[in-house]
C-alpha cells in the first residue's frame, strides 16, 4: 500500500474540488494512483447524486451573463439556502450562465449534455454531478434562456440572485431606459408585453373567470340587479328565517352581508348563475365586468402597468417608452424567478442534524 502524504492529498482536491477526507479515502482505494483517484471520485459522485436525485432543490440562485446585444440566464437550484450562499456555488452558477452565453442548445436536455467550456473532456451534466457531490447535497441546473438582440438588452438582478430579468428593446442605445424597465418586470412581474400578446382564447378564459368572479360575488354586484336576487331568494323561500329577519333589520346598512348568513349568500350567488345570460346582458352589469377587466390587463400586461418610477403616479410603461424614443417598444424579455412552479420541502432542520447523529 502507497503511503498517501498530504501533499497528495492537496493535489487531488485542486484537481477534482472533492472534499479532503473524499480525496484521502480515493487515494488509499487507488494505491495513490492520482488518475484512478479522480476515476473513483467521479463515480462515487455520481452515486451520491443518484441518491440525492429524489431530493428537493427549491432554492438557489438566478444569474446573468452578457456580452455585447447576448445576454443569458440560468437557474441552478440547492436544497438549502445556506448553500445558495456558499462562495464555491455562486462561482458554479456564474460560470453556468457564462456556458449558457457560449450554447447554441435548444434546450435543458441539450445544454446539459454539451461540453464544459472549461474543460473539454467533461459535460454540463458531468461538472453537475461533481458540484453535488463537492456541496454534499442535490445541485439542479434548472433551466436557461439567452437572448440574441438586434437593437439593444439590458438585465436586471434582484435580491442577489433571486430574480433575474433580461430585456430586449429595438432601439439601440437605450440601455438605461431598458434597465428601468427590466426593474419593472421584476418587481410587477407582467405575463405579457402587450393586449395584442393574448390570445383569443384566453381573453375569453380571463372574461368568464372575471364574469363568474362576479357573480359569485353578490355583495359586489350593481344593487339593482341584487335586490332582485335578493326578492328571489326570499320569494323562493332559500333564507332562513334569521337570514330574513337580519335583511329587514339591516338592508339599508352598506355592511349588509356582515349580517347575513354564509347560507344566504351562497345562495345569491347560486341564483345570480342561474341568470347569468340575463345579468351579463345587462348593461350595468357588463359595465362593471369590463372595468374589472380593465384593471386585470393593467396589471398583467406590461405596457399597460403604472410605471414604477412615474413621477405622477400614473404614467404607464409605454407611454415612458415613448418619453424616451418614439420608436422604442419591447421585442422580448425573460424573468426568472427561483424556484417558481416548484414545491419546497418543509423540514426541521434541528431534527434533520439529530437524525443523521443518530446515524
Amino acid at each position: 500500500m502507497a503511503e498517501i502524504s498530504a501533499s497528495m492529498v492537496k493535489e487531488l482536491r485542486e484537481k477534482s474540488g472533492a472534499g479532503m477526507m473524499d480525496c484521502k479515502k480515493a487515494l488509499n482505494e487507488t494505491n495513490g494512483d492520482m488518475d484512478a483517484a479522480l476515476e473513483f471520485l467521479k463515480k462515487n459522485g455520481q452515486a451520491k447524486a443518484e441518491k440525492k436525485a429524489s431530493r428537493i432543490a427549491a432554492e438557489g440562485i438566478c444569474c446573468i451573463a452578457s456580452e455585447g446585444n447576448t445576454a443569458a440566464v440560468v437557474e441552478v437550484n440547492s436544497e438549502t439556502d445556506f448553500v445558495a450562499k456558499n462562495e464555491k456555488f455562486q462561482n458554479f452558477v456564474k460560470e453556468v450562465a457564462e456556458q449558457a452565453l457560449k450554447s447554441n442548445a435548444a434546450d435543458i436536455n441539450g445544454f446539459m449534455a454539451e461540453a464544459w467550456i472549461k474543460d473539454s473532456s467533461k459535460t454540463v451534466n458531468d461538472v453537475q454531478v461533481e458540484m453535488t457531490a463537492t456541496i454534499g447535497e442535490k445541485i439542479s441546473i434548472r433551466r436557461f434562456a439567452k437572448v440574441n438582440a438586434s437593437g439593444a438588452v439590458a438585465t436586471y438582478v434582484h435580491g442577489g440572485g433571486r430574480i433575474a430579468v433580461i430585456v430586449e428593446g429595438t432601439v439601440a442605445g437605450t440601455e438605461e431606459a431598458l434597465t428601468n424597465v427590466a426593474m419593472q418586470i421584476a418587481a410587477m412581474n407582467p405575463q405579457y408585453i402587450s393586449r395584442e400578446d393574448i390570445s383569443a382564447e384566453e381573453m375569453k378564459k380571463l372574461e368568464e373567470i372575471t364574469v363568474d368572479s362576479a357573480l359569485n360575488d353578490p355583495e359586489t354586484l350593481p344593487k339593482p340587479i341584487l335586490g332582485k336576487l335578493i326578492e328571489k331568494a326570499q320569494a323562493d323561500k332559500l333564507w332562513s328565517d334569521d337570514d330574513v329577519k337580519a335583511y329587514e333589520e339591516n338592508k339599508s346598512n352598506k355592511y349588509l352581508f356582515n349580517f347575513l348568513s354564509d347560507a344566504a349568500k351562497a345562495a345569491l350567488a347560486g341564483l345570480a348563475m342561474q341568470d347569468k345570460a340575463n345579468i351579463v346582458a345587462d348593461k350595468i352589469f357588463s359595465g362593471l365586468a369590463q372595468g374589472r377587466i380593465s384593471k386585470q390587463l393593467k396589471e398583467i400586461c406590461l405596457m399597460d402597468q403604472v410605471y414604477v418610477k412615474a413621477e405622477d403616479g400614473k404614467q404607464s410603461v409605454a407611454a415612458y417608452l415613448k418619453s424616451v424614443n418614439a420608436d422604442l417598444k419591447i421585442a422580448n424579455y425573460v424573468r426568472f424567478e427561483t424556484g417558481e412552479g416548484m414545491e419546497k420541502k418543509n423540514e426541521d432542520f434541528a431534527a434533520e442534524v439529530a437524525k443523521q447523529m443518530n446515524g
